[in-house]
């Protein structure tokens, strides 16, 4: 049997994790849910739900990877714990799910691309991403989308994903940093910042039921936790890595990266509207497209430049999370059946595209798509792994987590039982606030 992928160093697993959680989750949908749920307000829940909820799920996702050393579905089998595969067959499910709809967004992000290049939607912003988000045209450019991402899968670990997320991930950072220090020399920024950076703790009291549930599900989609992604990255891991460090390192990198992306967006919006605009408030999935467009085309000329740079960037962040995606079943297939690796991503991606073509045909699909995945499915894959990892694995999960790390049994127990209490009410109460947000329980007569 042929041996296993490996990552050549203990940076290109960094920066492929960081990868897959720095992409379309961050620089689409950050600023978009921030803008769309209090500003600051949810700023403020989600940094809280990234250091609570999110750094103690995603060490739960690394240990039961590199314990088990294989995919996320036969990680459980192999961990002496066969009733739990449904963790990430589940995780398996709803990272291909969000995949499918993802590429739409990229194919658009591409589009974009190209139409600030030419100044295409210089006047006509919402007019632009009606024709090119939605057809034909849409379909075609999310067919790009999808066969990108498989061919860097299509490479492997070392010589694919690893390389290409050794130059996508500093590219991403470096270009925001310039884009946010060429907004804060906007005239009119301040209000953006204040609405961005100082929370509106009234406001939060009032909308919990809807904040919460979106800023802790940003956690966990920015960070791609609940995908099976993050168990089959830390499944080629060595024992010699540290998982803390690791893990710490990624949701630090994972949220400066999206509160960069906010410093960029949010000051645009104000400086040219005076306010977060009513497409960016309540205009659905494709809002932001349509505001940041308008942004750049009354800048003129300047606005072509910035446009290309802005839409490259998530194209680049888009296209180091998808890669991530597609791993997951990749990497079972491989592992399971000995498959070629080019003609399951290819294979695959081909699935995918004609699954994401609803989404590309009408944006309303692609709605009901991210809602359920947001709100249902990936708490859901979440709570299970938590449930799994704090009271099914418990010990051996202390084990793992103290392996590179020189010891570390306090922080090890400390880790556990926040997982076991805190992350799992927590993650189980967004799951909740989410599902009653969708289905609302009936009103219950008084007399």
């Amino acid at each position: 049997m042929a041996q296993r992928e490996a990552w050549g160093t203990r940076l290109g697993f960094i920066l492929a994790a960081v990868g897959s959680a720095v992409g379309l989750g961050n620089i689409w949908q950050f600023p978009f849910k921030t803008a769309t749920n209090g500003g600051a307000a949810f700023v403020f829940v989600y940094l809280l739900a990234a250091v609570l909820i999110g750094l103690p799920a995603i060490l739960g996702e690394f240990v039961v990877g590199r314990r088990a050393e294989i995919n996320a579905v036969e990680a459980f089998k192999r961990l002496g714990k066969p009733g739990w595969t449904v963790v990430g067959a589940l995780g398996l499910f709803t990272g291909l799910w969000i995949l499918s709809y993802y590429s739409v967004v990229g194919g658009w992000v591409i589009r974009y691309v190209i139409g600030s290049a030419t100044g295409a939607y210089f006047g006509q912003a919402g007019e632009y991403f009606g024709a090119v988000s939605v057809g034909w045209e849409a379909i075609a450019f999310h067919a790009v989308f999808m066969g990108l991402t498989a061919a860097i899968v299509a490479f492997g670990i070392e010589d694919g994903i690893e390389r290409a997320t050794k130059v996508m991930v500093p590219s991403i950072v470096v270009i925001l940093v310039g884009l946010a220090a060429y907004a804060f020399t906007l005239d009119g920024a301040g209000p953006a910042y204040g609405f961005y950076l100082s929370p509106d703790f009234e406001y939060l009291a009032n909308n919990l039921g809807n904040v919460v549930p979106f800023a802790v599900s940003q956690a966990f989609f920015s960070l791609s936790l609940g995908m099976g992604a993050m168990i089959t990255y830390a499944s080629y891991l060595s024992e010699d890595d540290s998982l803390p460090a690791d893990g710490g390192l990624i949701v630090v990198l994972n949220t400066f990266v999206g509160l960069l992306a906010g410093l960029v967006v949010i000051p645009l919006l104000f400086v040219q509207f005076g306010s977060v605009p009513d497409a960016a408030a309540g205009g659905g999935a494709g809002a932001l497209f349509v505001s940041v467009a308008q942004a750049f085309g009354n800048l003129g000329m300047a606005g072509r430049a910035l446009g290309v740079v802005f839409f490259l960037v998530v194209l680049i962040a888009a296209l180091s999370s998808a890669i991530s995606l597609l791993e997951v079943v990749t990497a079972y297939l491989v592992d399971n059946y000995g498959f070629d690796r080019a003609k399951v991503a290819f294979g695959f991606a081909g699935a995918l595209f004609a699954l994401g073509t609803l989404s590309a045909w009408n944006t309303a699909w692609l709605t009901w798509f991210d809602t359920l995945a947001y709100q249902v499915l990936l708490p859901v894959s979440v709570l299970l792994g938590v449930i799994f990892v704090g009271w099914v694995y418990g010990p051996e999960a202390v084990d793992e987590i103290k392996k590179g790390t020189g010891g570390g049994e306090t922080f090890a127990v400390a880790w556990l039982w926040s997982v076991r209490t805190f992350v799992l009410l927590g993650v189980f109460a967004t799951l909740y606030l989410g599902v009653t947000s969708i289905y609302p329980a009936p009103a219950i007569p008084l007399v």
